[in-house]
């Protein structure tokens, strides 16, 4: 049964929703989430943030091979290991149009707010949502058969919204946050953070205006 909890140098986690399969692996020093996500029907697989360990993030993939790789956003916790993947696979990049200056390795697919991804018969959607940095992105797969599910890179973790520098910039992603999140997905909606365990949006809801008063 799938949990979500993973730890670094441990085995990776598999949600198997029927027709995608998502895998995560937790690696690095800071404790990154890489997710591979697998169409059942055709065996089309997309890496999101190839944050850390080569080797390991390639033996999760194995033969299958890549579509795409997807960053999240621009911090190098999240791309240490790209140009390596990339050299390994031959996947093309992607990233938002506003961080693509910030990751190193050229980005060959640049998204934009509600571009669609497809990985073989399965299709998900990039979410943009300002603040942790310009162009971050969530990953929305809007499940035909069960709940959606939502890798949010660093946007959304259980317990609040991601780090911010700014009071601009966290009014910025949680006005995002509620209004293309919240507001938007229901409460079973599954939630895959960047770092840490997995959550709900229901589980998270209750805390909405918590959040807005502490400011972070």
């Amino acid at each position: 049964m799938y949990n979500g909890r993973v730890t670094v140098g441990g085995p990776a986690d598999v949600h198997d929703l029927g027709r995608l399969q998502i895998s995560k692996l937790a690696v690095g020093p800071y404790d990154n989430n890489v997710y591979l996500l697998r169409c059942r029907d055709t065996g089309a697989q997309a890496l999101v943030d190839a944050a850390a360990d080569p080797g390991r993030i390639m033996d999760l993939i194995g033969p299958a091979g890549l579509s795409l790789i997807v960053t999240t956003h621009r911090h190098p916790d999240h791309w240490q290991a790209l140009q390596e993947v990339k050299d390994l696979t031959g996947a093309p990049t992607a990233a938002h149009v506003d961080d693509v200056e910030g990751i190193p390795v050229p980005t060959d697919v640049v998204l934009n707010d509600g571009d669609r991804i497809e990985i073989g018969d399965c299709t998900v959607e990039a979410i943009h949502l300002v603040g942790h940095t310009p162009g971050s992105i969530a990953l929305l797969y809007d499940d035909p058969d069960g709940p959606p599910h939502l890798i949010t890179g660093d946007c959304l973790f259980p317990g609040g919204v991601g780090k911010t520098m700014s009071p601009e910039a966290f009014d910025s992603l949680y006005s995002d946050v509620t209004s293309k999140l919240f507001n938007r997905l229901p409460d079973e909606t599954w939630v895959y953070p960047g770092h840490g365990n997995d959550t709900t949006i229901g589980s998270e809801r209750p805390a909405l205006t918590e959040w807005r008063e502490r400011g972070w």
